[in-house]
């Protein structure tokens, strides 16, 4: 009965079994070790079964040669480019992320991304995954690429091109801003901890048996933080004199800088993922300025509400020595120099405001002032009539105050508009696919250093590029259409 139910296409069988392989990350030649595999678990699991030879001999007669697998590889990648270039051809407005990074042959790979809009749904693919070969380095190419690229595109389309600079990048470089000001302290945490990461083997016990990394400023501060106490015990049993763990003017720092690293982490995780609109992240920032004038107050006044560990080295010295005296005006400073940083960055995305709030807050924006040049076959008089007749409609108006800033949400609810508001609909269409980072290109980055390793530093541009295609896609690849015009060949 079980046989006689299951499908004979071995080329259907092997192409989902090359899918796997690749998304997973894994060489071409997996897919004989994934048929000894299956023969194996195969002949335990159905060693009751009276159709067991069969099953066997069609788990032999799979094609799952490296040559077959990169093949079908090549196969997929190669239709859902299809796909996406359908699709991106049928869509209003499409917008590319583009970024750069450097794999483990040290070769720069420069990363295309797309948004576009299909239907209802918005869409972020990777369209290219280019290796940048010369002897200039490859962020010296990439930042003449993009300078020259948006040259030739404006030069090509005679219009102006909406160009914006990664919004994480730049949160990146204001974050830098905090570091500078405080570099002595951050300075010793990175010695000391070079020193606990020499001695680590030695010492397991050191700090807690704990199994954080040192991944990210973030962590390295507050683990510092937390085990202070035992790090100063085990300076001391070292004989290695660092006095300023014992300065209060340099724990202030220190704990200041601890607490202040923790906001500015949250606000960079707020603006990761995929989907994130531009007026999300440009919300995202525009609040954490609000937030650093309140945090200016905040220390000010002696508060420390919102630096925890600030707050509670205070108290504690505090409790030891009630005449003491901090001086929160310094620390008060480095907030202010650090809000002034942000203020002066992100210009692209402030000069775009009301462009962008305009997707979920039709009602608040000043139509005079979204400057609609940079959508091409978009109608001023018409985006401004179709406003003043959305304004009007009790029903429309409602719901358009309801929007929230999720993409897929945004899009739904504008397309459900009466085709009289096919402009207004064309502009959403137009901003909802704009990137306001570059995240996408980071995630692909990620993949790229699972998929061209060490023991795979050879792979080919074409086969590259196809697997970072197949793995990054949200389509899912037709292969039994395939299947049905291939001949089969067993076990090859």
């Amino acid at each position: 009965m079980i046989l006689s139910n299951l499908h004979s296409d071995w080329n259907s069988a092997s192409f989902a079994d090359a899918l796997a392989i690749v998304r997973n990350g894994k060489p071409f030649t997996d897919g004989e070790y994934a048929k000894t595999f299956m023969l194996q678990v195969s002949n335990e699991l159905f060693d009751d079964f009276s159709g067991k030879d069969k099953i066997i001999k069609r788990v032999k007669n799979m094609p799952l040669s490296a040559k077959t697998v990169h093949d079908r590889t090549i196969m997929m990648a190669n239709q859902v480019e299809e796909t996406q270039v359908k699709d991106i051809n049928a869509a209003p407005y499409f917008s590319l992320a583009l970024d750069e990074s450097t794999d483990v042959s040290h070769l720069s790979q420069f990363s295309v991304i797309a948004r576009y809009a299909a239907s209802d749904t918005l869409r972020e693919e990777s369209l290219a995954v280019l290796p940048m070969k010369g002897s200039t380095r490859g962020e010296d190419l990439f930042k003449s690429f993009i300078e020259g690229f948006v040259a030739l595109l404006h030069q090509h389309e005679n219009r102006p091109i909406l160009s914006l600079h990664c919004i994480l990048h730049q949160e990146a470089l204001c974050a830098q801003m905090c570091g500078e000001q405080l570099g002595e302290v951050m300075s010793l945490v990175i010695r000391i901890k070079t020193l606990l990461d020499e001695v680590g083997n030695n010492y397991p016990g050191l700090l807690l048996h704990s199994d954080v990394h040192w991944l990210s400023r973030g962590k390295v501060l507050s683990r510092f933080a937390a085990c202070l106490s035992e790090i100063r015990t085990f300076l001391e049993m070292k004989d290695v004199e660092h006095p300023e763990l014992t300065n209060t003017e340099w724990l202030m720092k220190f704990y200041y800088l601890v607490d202040m690293t923790e906001h500015l982490n949250h606000l960079n995780v707020k603006m990761q993922g995929i989907g994130n609109t531009v007026l999300s992240l440009q919300q995202a920032v525009f609040a954490f300025e609000k937030k650093l004038e309140l945090f200016i107050v905040d220390i000010e006044t002696g508060r420390l509400l919102h630096f925890e560990k600030l707050r509670e080295f205070k108290d504690a010295c505090t409790a030891s020595d009630p005449v003491q005296q901090f001086d929160l005006q310094q620390l008060a400073g480095f907030t202010s120099k650090l809000l002034q940083s942000f203020k002066a960055c992100f210009g692209e995305f402030r000069e775009h405001t009301h462009l962008f709030k305009f997707i979920t807050h039709p009602h608040e924006c000043a139509v005079g002032k979204a400057n609609l040049s940079y959508i091409p076959g978009v109608s001023i008089r018409d985006f401004e009539l179709e406003v003043a007749d959305l304004k009007a409609s009790d029903m429309w108006w409602t719901e358009m105050k309801k929007l929230q800033p999720a993409d897929q949400l945004i899009i739904k609810t504008w397309n459900a508009l009466p085709v009289t508001y096919h402009t207004l609909q064309r502009v959403i269409i137009a901003v909802l696919t704009m990137f306001g980072s570059t995240y996408t290109c980071e995630q692909s980055f990620s993949h790229l250093k699972n998929i061209k390793t060490n023991l795979r530093s050879c792979l080919m541009d074409g086969s590259l590029n196809a697997c970072m295609k197949l793995n990054l896609t949200t389509y899912q690849p037709d292969y039994k259409a395939f299947s049905k015009t291939m001949q089969h060949q067993k076990s090859h």
